[in-house]
């Protein structure tokens, strides 16, 4: 992005706030005329009143004063809270608009992206905007017309003299001209520094205990604080370029200042210039001195609202998931066809899958089997459009996935994974997710006695009621894939994806999983990605992979017969588990 365009985006957000923004800029714009109103009247109490003994003025001054600053204070108000509230938001607007801009991004966006960058943006970048947008835009308006109103009641008094502070004008619009593109690049650094930083302390937090039990303290402490180090030096960089340019512009002003005193003081400019008028003149001068100062300075936080602005658009400049579907879906009988499939992941070289064909029977299951990595939960993540293949086709009930409206595709299947998701609520919404207020409590309950739930639910004081922590922290994972199974249960999908549901689970756990599991797979078109073949003895059919492709199929008896890969896993895990 050029430097106009972030800014001209970003006044998109303020379209909103119109009346809000003219009742701000009223409020600060009469703070600083009262201000520069106040400094005019120097010359004529200086002149009338000391000068010629005409203490009326004086009297009038002494009415006026504190109602005029009782004004001052209501502009002051006006000013700053709505200005304030205007940036709060715009940010809250922002905020949201990117959280739900993350949720629609595709899965390969999500695979590229550490998590800590991501919510640096929406906690960090986004308080950068607000900045920006609150105190920058107040201080730039309010300060602006300060030294605006000082420059007009300098040129009323004597513009002979003002016109010498008028040429230091092109030197200062240079100097702010090159900070403010240093000040954007600093501030990009920071950010990206933020978001560094606040990985690297998610990534611990997730994996306290590996770092307690390797000992990782010293090593994660030394990470952290190089790169909390790299985000010092960053911010120290901004700060000596702020430094620089304040002291630059002051000494710039001053010098200008002298310049009045000097030719103020040539014989023939002394006989035009009353006490009041060089008096008002020279503290003008000097008074643009703060406002100038904090132009210059809240620059800085302006830049870095626009870079924030950068790194926020960036993201919502992001394609999000694309759905091509055309075709609504309401229940699919679970017919599955994969037709010479190939599928490479964005940042690989090498496919994942390549040229994969079989056919899944409606209400008969499909088994996965092979190496780690062998392609099977590519598999999984092509059915559900996480991702698209390169080449071939996927099949639903005939049509291709590509052509059904992707929310009536996902609501299809129910997925229950190793891995298990859980929100930090409680065990009945966990398992009613994504169908709150669609789903009786008698239905939750009868998913959970039907998985098991119940049996170790009933131990608890609040009972399904029971918060779960944060990913289900409360729990054991026995637990925790229990609430998957009725989740997925509750959800009465055609069909069902089963990504090492069991194993990880413990014998008597397994044993009670595999009994739900049974219950769920009934009358469904279910997928089961497995390394234990003992689960998948009575699939219908099972695919080995290797390398991304298909290498042997048939169902257990057959695979074995054919004494190929299958058969040398079987009896591997078998001699395991004679000797566990």
């Amino acid at each position: 992005m050029t430097n106009s365009k972030p800014f001209l985006r970003f006044l998109n957000y303020l379209k909103n706030y119109k009346l809000a923004f003219v009742l701000s800029a009223i409020g600060m714009i009469g703070y600083s005329i009262i201000d520069a109103l106040v400094i005019s009247q120097l010359q004529p109490m200086i002149d009338d009143s000391l000068g010629k003994g005409e203490y009326q003025f004086l009297r009038l001054a002494a009415y006026f004063i504190v109602p005029i600053f009782v004004l001052r204070g209501v502009f002051n108000f006006l000013g700053a809270y709505t200005l304030s509230w205007i940036g709060n938001n715009v940010v809250m607007n922002m905020r949201q608009q990117l959280f739900q801009h993350y949720m629609y991004l595709p899965v390969g966006f999500h695979d590229q992206h550490s998590p800590g960058n991501l919510i640096s943006k929406v906690i960090y970048d986004t308080e950068q905007v607000a900045n920006a947008a609150g105190k920058a835009l107040l201080t730039l308006v309010r300060e602006g017309a300060f030294v605006l109103g000082l420059l007009g009641v300098m040129f009323y008094n004597s513009w002979q003299l003002s016109l010498v502070f008028m040429l230091i004008g092109p030197l200062v619009a240079i100097i702010v001209s090159v900070v403010s593109k240093r000040f954007r690049q600093v501030s990009q650094s920071i950010q990206q520094s933020m978001g560094s930083l606040t990985s690297t302390v998610e990534q611990v937090i997730k994996g306290h205990k590996v770092v307690l039990m390797f000992g990782g303290q010293d090593k994660e402490a030394d990470n952290f604080s190089e790169r909390n180090n790299h985000n010092r030096q960053q911010v120290m960089k901004l700060q000596v370029a702020q430094i620089l340019s304040v002291s630059s512009i002051q000494i710039i002003a001053s010098m200008a200042l002298a310049a009045v005193l000097f030719i103020a003081s040539v014989p023939q400019m002394i006989e035009h210039l009353t006490p009041g008028v060089f008096t008002t003149v020279v503290v003008c001068m000097t008074m643009l001195l703060k406002p100038l100062k904090q132009l210059t300075t809240i620059n800085s936080e302006f830049q870095r609202g626009m870079a924030a602005c950068v790194s926020v658009f960036a993201v919502l400049d992001e394609q999000i998931e694309q759905d091509s579907g055309s075709k609504s879906l309401t229940r699919a009988t679970g017919h599955i066809q994969f037709e010479k499939v190939d599928f490479c992941y964005p940042s690989k070289t090498h496919n994942a899958l390549s040229s994969v064909s079989f056919t899944v029977e409606p209400g008969t299951t499909l088994a996965l089997v092979g190496r780690s990595g062998s392609g099977k939960s590519t598999i999984s993540s092509l059915l559900t459009r996480f991702y698209l293949p390169q080449q071939g086709q996927v099949l639903l009930d005939g049509g291709n996935l590509n052509d059904i409206v992707l929310k009536d595709l996902r609501a299809q299947f129910a997925l229950v994974s190793q891995q298990v998701t859980l929100f930090n609520d409680s065990i009945a919404n966990n398992i009613a997710y994504g169908a709150e207020g669609k789903v009786s409590r008698e239905l939750i309950e009868q998913a959970a006695v039907t998985a098991h739930v119940m049996e170790f639910v009933k131990d608890m004081p609040d009972g399904l009621d029971t918060q779960v922590g944060e990913n289900g922290l409360m729990l054991s994972g026995g637990q925790r894939q229990r609430i998957a199974i009725a989740r997925a249960i509750l959800r009465d999908a055609p069909i069902l994806i089963l990504d090492e549901a069991t194993s990880a689970l413990d014998t008597e756990s397994e044993r009670l999983i595999q009994d739900a599991l049974e219950k769920l797979q009934q009358n469904r078109t279910s997928i089961v990605i497995a390394h234990r073949l003992s689960t998948v003895e009575k699939a219908d059919q099972i695919l080995v992979i290797e390398q991304g492709a298909v290498i042997e199929r048939g169902n257990h008896q057959q695979l074995l017969a054919a004494d190929g890969m299958y058969a040398s896993l079987h009896k591997m895990q078998f001699v395991e588990g004679q000797d566990a």
